[in-house]
């Protein structure tokens, strides 16, 4: 199935996950994906992630991540830039997404990075999304 914004479907694949409580969900792979997948594991918002498969059948599969009281682990993911309106900041303008209790991640000429690694970096990109 061509999807024509893989980041939104990401992110929406995750959302509905989490709202029907699933352990796992899977999604067909991209560096791009598992790069913001990375950046979720790292900043705890899911258990982990994992690839497999091999050639145009790899797919990428999230682990996500609840509490002691089957509350989410991601609270809410917001697509900023999006095909039709690209959202690209330069570094003193990066969004604080809940005055810093969330993450911006954004796509840099280093790679996909939070807002705080781009910040020190110095360096600014387009803002994909918003977790927290």
């Amino acid at each position: 199935m061509s999807v024509n914004d893989p980041i939104a479907d990401f992110l929406t694949r995750i959302r509905n996950a989490g709202m029907a409580k699933h352990e796992t969900v899977a999604m067909p792979h991209s560096k791009m994906k598992a790069e913001m997948a990375r950046i979720l594991k790292e900043q705890g918002y899911i258990e982990g992630y994992s690839e497999r498969g091999a050639g145009a059948e790899k797919t990428l599969v999230v682990e996500l991540k609840y509490g002691p009281d089957d509350r989410r682990g991601i609270s809410g993911l917001r697509r900023i830039s999006r095909p039709g309106r690209r959202v690209y900041r330069k570094q003193a303008s990066i969004p604080r997404v809940l005055d810093g209790l969330g993450v911006a991640i954004l796509s840099t000429s280093r790679g996909i990075l939070t807002d705080h690694e781009a910040r020190s970096a110095g360096i600014g990109g387009e803002v994909l999304c918003f977790v927290y």
